[in-house]
């Protein structure tokens, strides 16, 4: 506002100027003048005509410009009442009014004397930097002196719960990102309205940083690694500062949440609402099975009805047949008695006899009505009634002979079309499939695999298939069986399986020898069991030789299993004129194994040990048998294996 000032003399004309009025003299009239004209004021004004503008200068004059994070930037503005709910118009207004009362050129000119290096006006200016950018005011505002970071007391809680929590969770709203925060609500709140607001205070993001609590400031490092090192610091603080606060903030609802009644009450519902419905299912299951059980019982005495009916009515037919078996009975005695009487009217004795077994096919034929018919008709008609009786007893027989033949010959047709050869197949003969090779192949199969192998019949089956290649038909287990059968019954000495036998084994051995070079002296290092040996010193186990050792083993198991002619067994066979015993006993056997045993592969001389615990038994003889024994397990698990 600016006036308007004339001087005016005789002699002198002074010029006009403009003037514009300053000082806090001027703007306390201007307000008074204001508020008595009815200005207009902002709310900004009236918050702070409210709250108090004036500082006291013995507060100002008291603080340390070195101390300024510990001071109270809102009360040294004289914003104490107003803080964070102060805009920046009230900021700026508040520093401007403060810049013009306590300002150090006003001072002076008032004759007051100023300090330049330790003067409060200094805690002015920091304020407005603090306050004055939203970044800083936001930093300053998080750690706000006149913040309640406590708790309700029990106290608090037990007389007066839900002013209490109202307070506090205001007082901690304005940490929220997010706006509308839901209210903690009274008594009567509906149980979403509960949910809502611990579900967010539960998941609650708030604002508050705590970077104006830094002990450093990384713009006063003197390099680059030092202000480094000092925001690492003071980041680390930061973090924790803020754990912290979630902490209180989640302990607090946790207090709210364990002493709400509401709560309480809810739970309290749900467990009810919980047992009612499990109490409807107890009830629904227990209903269910007492209809369960009802139905058992009604199907229980039903079926006991309908058994005692039934057995009724199977009692009742069999007394009726009693019955009728009875009046079948004297009706028969009645018509023999009669025709005795009578004598069968008979003229001779010939006739006698004829009417007498015409009697008995009557008897078998007529029923029990057609007796009494004819008992009745022979007391009035006497022969007549009889002969006709005789011819259709004799009709009847025909009849029934006549369908039992038609039925036999009507079997006969059905089973020889089913036996009938389709075309395109071709019929194989049993004398084919048991060639004499397969014939040599059973007999070395049923050794191979005693009673109790399972699947014994299959696996001997598939072992004939394996090894046998006459054959163009492949031989089943039932096949097997029946032939097994057939030669243990069979009389051997009219057959020439025996010579067919010898044949074989001859043979196999005649081929043997032509391959495999024999001396008179069976210790040469050259000898097969000698060769053996080395083999069994590495592996542990002699060498399995596919061809030899099978025609062999083939050979001798045909020689133990031929069957004996007239009490004389096959004598054993000789290489070089030389006897070798090739059955082994059980003792001889549990022998070989303890000695195995007892001398593992890594002993000298390992065959020669053994052979020397088995006595009557050279160290050839022990390989040979354990050769035959390596043999016998590969075939059993061959054949086993192409079983399954």
């Amino acid at each position: 506002m600016t006036n308007s000032l004339q001087l005016e003399c005789g002699a002198l004309k002074v010029a006009r100027h403009k003037i514009e009025c300053v000082g806090c003299a001027y703007f306390n009239a201007r307000r008074q003048i204001g508020d008595a004209s009815g200005v207009e004021r902002s709310d900004s004004d009236e918050k702070l005509a409210g709250a108090g503008e004036d500082v006291d200068i013995s507060y100002l004059k008291s603080l340390d410009p070195k101390e300024w994070k510990d001071q109270d930037h809102y009360s040294v503005l004289g914003l104490g009442k107003l803080r964070y709910e102060a805009s920046d118009d009230d900021i700026r207004r508040a520093y401007r009014r403060m810049v013009l009362q306590h300002h150090p050129d006003k001072r002076k000119a008032k004759g007051e004397e100023v300090i330049t290096d330790d003067d409060y006006f200094t805690c002015i200016t920091k304020a407005y930097e603090i306050l004055g950018t939203a970044k800083t005011r936001r930093s300053y505002d998080s750690v706000d002196p006149e913040f309640d970071d406590n708790f309700p007391s029990q106290s608090d809680i037990d007389n007066n719960y839900f002013n209490s929590f109202n307070k506090y969770f205001n007082l901690n709203a304005r940490w929220s990102e997010k706006q509308h925060v839901p209210p903690f609500g009274e008594v009567d709140a509906k149980r979403e309205e509960v949910e809502r607001f611990y579900n967010f205070w539960y998941d609650f993001k708030s604002w508050r940083e705590f970077s104006y609590l830094d002990e450093e400031d990384k713009e006063k490092g003197q390099d680059r690694d030092e202000r480094r090192w000092i925001e690492k610091e003071n980041k680390a603080a930061r973090i924790k500062r803020k754990k912290e606060e979630m902490t209180r903030i989640r302990a607090l609802v946790d207090l709210a949440y364990n002493s709400d009644k509401r709560i309480q009450r809810f739970k309290q519902e749900e467990k009810d609402r919980k047992a009612a419905a499990k109490r409807a299912k107890m009830d629904a299951a227990q209903a269910q099975k007492a209809e369960a059980d009802r139905a058992v019982r009604e199907a229980a005495l039903a079926k006991e009805k309908a058994e005692k009916a039934e057995q009724k009515r199977i009692e009742q037919i069999r007394i009726e047949r009693e019955q009728q078996k009875k009046l079948l009975k004297k009706e028969r005695k009645t018509l023999r008695d009669k025709l005795k009487d009578c004598k069968y009217y008979a003229k001779n004795d010939k006739d006698q006899l004829k009417h007498m077994e015409g009697t008995e096919k009557i008897c078998e034929t007529f029923s029990l009505a057609e007796l009494q018919t004819l008992n009745k008709a022979m007391e009035t008609k006497g022969r007549e009634s009889f002969v006709a009786a005789l011819q259709t007893a004799e009709r009847k027989i025909a009849d029934e002979l006549e369908e039992l033949n038609l039925a036999q010959q009507k079997k006969q047709t059905t089973n020889g079309q089913a036996n009938k050869t389709p075309a395109g197949v071709k019929e194989v003969k049993k004398g084919d499939v048991w060639s004499n090779e397969n014939v040599q192949l059973l007999i070395k199969a049923v050794n191979l695999f005693p009673a109790g192998t399972a699947q014994r019949w299959d696996v001997i089956a598939t072992f004939i298939n394996q090894h046998g290649g006459g054959a163009t038909t492949p031989v089943t287990a039932r096949d097997v069986l029946n032939k097994a059968k057939a030669l243990q019954h069979s009389d051997h000495s009219k057959s020439t399986l025996k010579t067919q036998a010898n044949e074989a084994a001859f043979q196999s051995f005649e081929k043997s020898k032509k391959e495999v070079q024999t001396t008179n002296d069976i210790t040469l290092g050259d000898s097969p069991a000698e060769s053996s040996k080395e083999n069994v010193k590495q592996n542990g186990a002699p060498p399995v030789n596919n061809n030899n050792n099978q025609q062999q083993q083939q050979q001798e198991q045909q020689q133990q299993v031929e069957p004996k002619q007239n009490g004389v067994a096959a004598a054993p066979p000789t290489t070089n004129g030389v006897s070798s015993k090739s059955s082994w006993t059980k003792e001889e056997q549990a022998l070989l194994e303890q000695a195995m045993k007892t001398y593992p592969t890594t002993t000298p001389d390992r065959w020669d040990c053994i052979a020397a615990c088995i006595p009557n038994r050279s160290k050839k003889d022990c390989l040979r048998r354990v050769k035959e024994l390596v043999e016998l397990v590969n075939s059993k698990k061959e054949a086993q294996a192409a079983v399954k």
